[in-house]
Formats: C-alpha cells, structure tokens, sequence
C-alpha cells in the first residue's frame, strides 16, 4: 500500500462505532452480506443492446453467489439466439461477480446481466421472502407446458387496423371479427404441445386438433360474424 507524503504525516485517529452493511432480505433470511458468498436469490431482469434493435430477459438462480441455474430468453435479432445459447452454457458455475463481468457475447444479454446483478445485491430477488429460496429448476416454470418462452407479437396499421400473430395460448391461426369488424376472439395453436404430440408419433393433423383451442367469442353463435387468417387478410 502506498500513501502520499500528506497522509504519511497525519496523526491516527481512531474508528468508531463499526455496524457492518444493513441487512437484506434473501431466501427468507436477513443477510449482512459482506463476500460473494453470501448472495443467494432467484429473480429476472431484462436488458436492451445500444440500437434496441433486440431484447433479453434473464433468469437467475443463485446459491452462495454461484449461479446455479439460467434462463436466457430474446426476441428481436436474429444473431441474439446464438449468443444466448453461448450464454446459458457460460453462466452457470460463475459467481455473480464474475458473470457481470464476463461478455456473454450480446449487449442485451450483458445489461440484462447488469440489472440482474444490482437486483440480487440489494436484496430485491422475487424470492428474497421465500424460505429456502426456489428449487434448482424453477427457471423451467416461466415457460409452462411445452418449455416455450411467453411471447406476444402483435402488428397493426391505420389503414388495415390490427393484427394478432402469436399470444400467450400460442399461435394465432384465426381471428374471429362481429358485426363491426372488431376483434372479438381467436384460434390459436400451442406449438410446445404440438411438438410434444408429434414426438411421441400422434399423427400431425390429429396433434394439430388436440393442441387447437379459442380464446373469446369465437363460433357464430357467440356473436362471431366473420373470420380472417392475419397473415394473409
């Protein structure tokens, strides 16, 4: 350790009272954390790349400051989906210290890295109030039946009005339109479950029925007048 001269030269004046870091919430415990090692918690973040071109959300799960278990989700950028796969290999094992400080190849998935990190340290993790924390494996529940992310993509212009094209159900096959030409329901397919059906040998077109469903008014007797495909009307 180095010290000017100006501080070589200073008389010592005693520390005083000395009450450590405020404790924070983890895992149903109050924690002074004073090393790496004492941050657990799982929780999510989301992060943008500096064009916003395309975003992550980010899913951690951290036991004694390693990361135990990641969920890397994007959307927007073609490129993303290969760095989130290099990603989700390269995260788990590392302390979070050393994951905020590793390029996980994509800006978005970087800051989302950065507000996961800020999250876990202050004690702001969803499970900081649940006693033991959240199994290893909890990263899987977001996704639901089918271990598909939950995505919206919606598209609509002035002239045309709006477009459904994939929702929390799944896909979106048909919409259905009453009276006024407003939207009053839809068809919808999950693809996790068709996939699923197709991998244990159900026929396609039989998998495709069993994994079909409708959200609102969608038959003619509920008030369905008309209905269009919004890829192609």
């Amino acid at each position: 350790m180095i010290y000017s001269h100006e501080v070589e030269h200073m008389c010592v004046v005693k520390k005083g009272p000395n009450h450590g870091p405020a404790p924070i919430p983890e895992e149903g415990k109050w924690v002074k954390a004073k090393e790496v090692v004492d941050i657990s918690g799982f929780t999510h973040g989301v992060g943008w790349c500096a064009p916003q071109q395309g975003a992550c959300k980010l899913s951690l799960n951290v036991k004694e400051g390693i990361i135990q278990e990641a969920l890397v989700e994007t959307i927007g950028c073609s490129g993303m989906t290969h760095s989130a796969a290099m990603a989700a290999e390269i995260l788990p094992g590392k302390t979070i210290l050393e994951a905020l400080n590793t390029d996980l190849v994509c800006d978005a998935i970087n800051t989302a890295m950065r507000e996961l990190f800020l999250q876990i340290v202050y004690g702001r993790t969803q499970s900081a109030f649940s006693e033991g924390g959240l199994v290893i494996g909890a990263g899987l529940e977001d996704l639901g039946k089918g271990l598909r992310s939950q995505v919206g993509t919606l598209y609509g212009t002035l002239q045309k009005g709006v477009r459904y094209m994939e929702m929390a159900e799944g896909y979106i096959k048909t919409v259905a339109l009453d009276k006024n030409d407003e939207i009053c329901g839809y068809e919808f397919v999950h693809l996790g479950k068709f996939m699923d059906e197709v991998k244990k040998g159900t026929d396609a077109n039989e998998a495709l029925k069993k994994v079909t469903g409708t959200y609102g008014r969608f038959t003619t007797e509920q008030g369905a007048v008309k209905h269009i495909d919004p890829r192609q009307e």
